[in-house]
């Protein structure tokens, strides 16, 4: 009697020990694809993190500054939706709710904005550039 409950006690813990140890390794691979980097949750995020904001599937790279300074200097593939201009809010209308967007400035500030109207639009899968453009490590389009 003592031997089969011994027996079910050690059962019990190697499954418990197997879950844990299953749970660890899919625990990784989720902070992985969760990682702050990939968090589209509104918040600003440093160069490298923004960088791998932009190079998810299907996120949409916005820059909000004027069409004057997207001219002069862009993150490659981003599209200008000047922050600043009266059709900004209609701009917004036009993006998909469910879409990711990467969002920077020039310094951070109009960024910040912008994401606050975002939210208030129903897109809240959103990351900004700490720092603005001034941060970005990455090469820079012209034209």
């Amino acid at each position: 009697m003592v031997g089969m409950k011994l027996r079910t006690v050690r059962a019990a813990l190697v499954a418990v020990l197997a879950a844990v140890a299953l749970s660890a390794c899919s625990s990784g691979q989720e902070d992985a694809a969760n990682s702050p980097a990939l968090a589209f949750d509104g918040t600003h995020v440093g160069a490298e993190a923004f960088t791998d904001a932009t190079e998810a599937d299907g996120v949409t790279i916005i820059d909000v500054r004027t069409p004057g300074e997207f001219a002069e200097g862009h993150v490659p593939g981003a599209v200008n939706i000047d922050v600043s201009s009266p059709t900004f809010a209609d701009a917004l209308a036009e993006l998909d709710a469910d879409g990711a967007y990467a969002v920077y400035c020039q310094s951070g500030n109009r960024s910040r904005a912008a994401i606050d109207q975002m939210a208030s639009a129903g897109l809240t899968q959103t990351v900004g550039l700490e720092g603005g453009i001034g941060a970005w490590a990455g090469d820079v389009s012209t034209g």
